[in-house]
């Protein structure tokens, strides 16, 4: 692809976002491994203090006297870190073991009443100490249950080694997000970004040709959402070019329209000033063929004007302006019911002086052309509604005729596939939607209660005519 994707450098790309919030997550995760790990590593610790001042207090069961010299007592404590030992026997009485000096107790921890937060809350307790403790702790001799030992203790010790296990989490937790960002990284920048990009490549190289097949992304055979988004790309590249097709069709319909539609009216003008003639002809067979030549010459002409109405660029330029809505309607009827070989009725339920806002003329031409359909359709009664909403009139213009048939009906309202008629050129129902639109409403089909079918006309309200216009159409 001649296409230069400019990528956006690596720092706000999306390769680096993942990498980040991969590395965070996984410290986040570790953080959360090691709050209780903590804590355990500190219940761990004294534990083992009680179960080394258990031995080393026995030393007293060896003696008569239940004492030790003062050089061992030293020795003794020295052997646990400890200042002081008290050990407490069912039935029997303490034994001590204590430093000469005495000490001032900081706080006091009895590991019977310890819980799983307390004892995270107790170890970021020790981490944040910046003094030198004194502790005492309390707690059965993990040696034996039913004895109760009790230690006097520095904190320091106990602080140095928590900061060096802490240290070593961190290194290995370090070690493990950046590992698993990289892998991470690695396969999502595979699965994700590439095919991201490619699709971005074939979206911008499309883009500059539209219309050249070739540019079509070639979706790969993945089953996964990359795979899905790269097959609907595909299908929307294909639909646009069949699209951009036809609509390259129709501008050169209507530039040939626009070229060739003035010298083909002066030439059916000619053949109908011709046909007139011939229906004031002597001859019976003449006359009975004239209207029929008339009918053909004039449904010419209109189509010759439908197209090139049709083939025209940009929305309707409207000459807005405030009516009754009855009056337009009602001449309408007239002009339909007027003509001899028409035999259908009009039937206006438009309340006189219902005022509306928009272009006569190109409103007159959407409700002449739904009642002409309507009576080119066979139907008989042609009835006008009125609703009033909030913010809009919903008119309904309904006939008993035999209705749209059901395979056309998605097509309805585009160009050269709407048509109900054998002949019709399908622009009809186009461009009364195109006007529609361009006064800010729409059109749709509904059911109608007389058995054929009915149209809902949209008409905003007053000034909202202009605003919506300046919203659709800038």
């Amino acid at each position: 692809m001649s296409a230069k994707l400019q990528l956006p450098p690596f720092i706000t790309s999306l390769s680096a976002k993942l990498l980040i919030l991969t590395a965070v997550f996984v410290l986040l995760a570790e953080i959360l491994i090691f709050a209780p790990s903590i804590g355990r590593f500190r219940l761990v610790y004294l534990q083992e203090h009680l179960a080394d001042a258990h031995l080393a207090i026995l030393a007293l069961d060896a003696t008569d006297d239940m004492m030790v010299d003062e050089d061992l007592e030293k020795e003794l404590l020295r052997h646990v870190n400890a200042l002081g030992l008290v050990l407490k026997r069912p039935g029997q009485g303490k034994l001590m073991l204590m430093s000469g000096a005495e000490v001032e107790v900081d706080a006091t921890y009895d590991l019977r009443e310890e819980s799983f937060f307390g004892l995270i809350k107790d170890a970021f307790a020790v981490l944040g100490q910046s003094r030198h403790r004194i502790l005492r702790v309390i707690g059965p001799s993990p040696k034996n249950e039913n004895v109760l030992v009790e230690v006097v203790m520095s904190e320091a010790p106990l602080r140095m080694d928590m900061l060096d296990y802490s240290w070593r989490i961190l290194a290995l937790s370090l070690g493990i997000a950046l590992m698993t960002a990289a892998l991470v990284f690695v396969s999502l920048h595979r699965l994700l970004v590439q095919p991201l990009r490619y699709i971005t490549r074939n979206m911008i190289f499309f883009r500059e040709a539209p219309e050249d097949f070739t540019r079509v992304i070639c979706p790969s055979n993945r089953s996964d959402e990359v795979g899905l988004a790269e097959r609907e790309l595909a299908s929307m590249q294909g639909s646009l070019q069949a699209s951009l097709g036809q609509k390259t069709r129709l501008a050169a319909i209507g530039t040939a329209a626009a070229k060739i539609n003035h010298d083909l009216r002066n030439g059916l003008a000619t053949a109908r000033l011709i046909s007139d003639r011939l229906n004031r002809s002597d001859d019976p067979e003449v006359r009975e063929v004239a209207p029929v030549l008339l009918s053909a010459i004039d449904r010419a002409v209109h189509i010759c004007g439908q197209m090139l109405n049709f083939s025209k660029e940009g929305a309707p330029q409207l000459d807005i302006m405030e009516f009754d809505l009855h009056e337009l309607t009602g001449e309408v009827s007239d002009t339909i019911e007027v003509a001899e070989s028409v035999d259908i009725s009009v039937i206006n339920h438009v309340p006189p002086g219902t005022l509306v806002s928009g272009d006569w003329e190109q409103l007159y031409r959407v409700f002449e052309n739904l009642s002409r359909n309507a009576e080119q359709a066979g139907a008989t009664t042609v009835d006008i509604r009125l609703q009033q909403e909030p913010d809009c009139l919903i008119v309904s213009i309904a006939d008993d005729g035999p209705g749209i048939p059901s395979e056309i009906r998605n097509n309805l309202f585009k160009p050269f596939k709407g048509s109900t008629r054998k002949n019709g050129s399908g622009l009809g129902l186009a461009i009364t939607r195109d006007l529609m639109r361009a006064h800010g409403g729409d059109i749709w089909l509904d059911v109608s209660e007389l058995g054929g079918a009915c149209f809902c006309l949209e008409l905003p309200l007053g000034n909202s005519v202009l605003s919506n216009r300046e919203q659709i159409f800038g």
